[in-house]
């Protein structure tokens, strides 16, 4: 493993290492839902909307690399995204139409403190609502929330 820089951090694998059996880095559907929703407090439809997001090559299974990427966009702070997400859920549809995501955008301030420019609210809303309907889920407004660098990762230990 010499010459890698992929070293997964250690409060990630201490975390992935509870649910996974004889130290192997993939977890099946159930066991992965049953760790989001352990660890990270979400309810059932959270953790298999969260599932299917980060399950990037879409095999039923999440591996050590996928789960540290949902740790990097989500990770302590998967409560206070999923509160946002409610709240800017005004129908509780589990789905933000464009004005939930535009009101929700809005009232966002960035990294470094200040307010999109609607120009950048409608780039963020047409590059992250997913299908046709043009309805942005739980996963889509997480990866948008890292993309404008609202929530950072904690420092590995």
């Amino acid at each position: 493993m010499a010459g890698r820089n992929r070293k997964i951090p250690d409060h990630i694998m201490k975390i992935f290492d509870k649910y996974a059996a004889k130290n192997v880095r993939i977890l099946n559907k159930k066991d992965a839902t049953a760790m989001l929703k352990a660890e990270f407090g979400l309810d059932d439809t959270e953790a298999d909307v969260m599932f299917k997001t980060f399950d990037k090559d879409m095999n039923g299974k999440l591996s050590i690399w996928e789960f540290q990427m949902f740790c990097t966009c989500m990770g302590e702070h998967a409560q206070e995204i999923v509160a946002k997400f409610k709240d800017l859920d005004k129908d509780g549809s589990g789905q933000l139409d464009a004005k939930e995501a535009r009101a929700g955008l809005q009232e966002i301030k960035t990294a470094t403190d200040r307010n999109l420019t609607e120009k950048e609210i409608d780039f963020f809303i047409q590059t992250t609502a997913g299908g046709e309907d043009g309805q942005i889920d739980l996963g889509q407004f997480t990866n948008l929330l890292y993309r404008l660098k609202l929530y950072q990762a904690p420092p590995p230990k």
